[in-house]
């Protein structure tokens, strides 16, 4: 079956990225493939929550995360809503659904001396590549943008004159991003070194290859992981963990939570506060060291 309306609403409507729209028809596609296999099903339209509640069972089965279910259903959820808004339905199989329960994982940030170690490690580079990536270092944490927004990032987004970075997050919305006056210089150093690759195919982007093609999302990961892993014992060395380590040092330094959200592009507090745990465990830190009956 089509899903050409559905991604239409999506899109048109509702403001989804086409990254999220691709999660989306890919979930739905899946879950379709399942209702023909097991109940020889055409659509997916007509189907009931035990039928849904076998999906899930399968894919509990095989190994996949909670967390990772319930994003799966909740693309199926937002398609049944979207039935119901054009009368395709009458009732939504999942409207008695409950998501499962996942473990809250507390993001350990970077250290402010792991990252003094990275960049200082950085400091004296001039060739292209050294420059590209420690540009991408400074700006995950001097702005906190995600990896995708990163990679798509224009060198039109780039106003020196304001010093400002401009950002398109999720569902398409844009933000203002103040620069530092240390970023905007390792940005002119960089574009120095990019106008003198000898060919630049996506010359719009802010980010290439030394090939001149728009740098991508895997080795923007790669980058992070082999500096850090250079310097830190911790599990995850990811883009995101820069982007947490940037929101966790702001609060820690008296940030107000607002001003973070809108920095982060989340839509609601309850998407920054889950950033306040390191925040605490930094209260409770000095407090130890510091209260006169800690150490009785």
């Amino acid at each position: 079956m089509s899903f050409r309306a559905f991604s239409d609403y999506l899109l048109l409507e509702k403001n989804y990225s086409p990254l999220t729209l691709k999660a989306y028809l890919a979930d739905l596609q899946a879950f379709q493939k399942f209702i023909v296999l097991e109940f020889q099903e055409n659509t997916i339209n007509d189907v009931n929550y035990q039928q849904i509640r076998n999906w899930i069972v399968s894919l509990v089965e095989s190994g996949v995360s909670n967390r990772s279910i319930n994003r799966k259903t909740s693309s199926l959820n937002t398609y049944y809503k979207f039935l119901l808004k054009i009368n395709t339905i009458t009732v939504n199989p999942l409207n008695k659904h409950k998501a499962l329960k996942v473990s809250k994982k507390i993001q350990v940030p970077f250290s402010e001396g792991e990252l003094h170690q990275v960049l200082d490690e950085l400091n004296s580079v001039t060739d292209f590549e050294g420059l590209r990536n420690r540009l991408i270092i400074e700006l995950f944490y001097a702005t906190g943008i995600r990896r995708i927004e990163l990679v798509e990032l224009r060198l039109s987004d780039v106003d020196m004159s304001n010093r400002t970075l401009k950002v398109l997050g999720k569902r398409n919305k844009e933000r203002l991003i103040p620069l530092l006056d240390s970023v905007i210089k390792t940005i002119e150093t960089y574009l120095g070194q990019r106008n003198n690759l000898e060919i630049i195919i996506d010359d719009s982007c802010l980010f290439l290859t030394k090939k001149g093609v728009k740098i991508y999302e895997t080795l923007v990961y790669r980058i992070i992981n082999d500096y850090f892993s250079k310097v830190s014992t911790k599990v995850k060395r990811s883009p995101h963990i820069l982007r947490h380590s940037f929101a966790t040092h702001l609060l820690n330094q008296g940030a107000n939570l607002n001003a973070v959200k809108e920095l982060l592009g989340h839509s609601s507090l309850a998407a920054t506060q889950i950033y306040t745990h390191n925040s605490i465990a930094e209260l409770k830190k000095v407090y130890t060291n510091t209260h006169p009956r800690s150490k009785k």
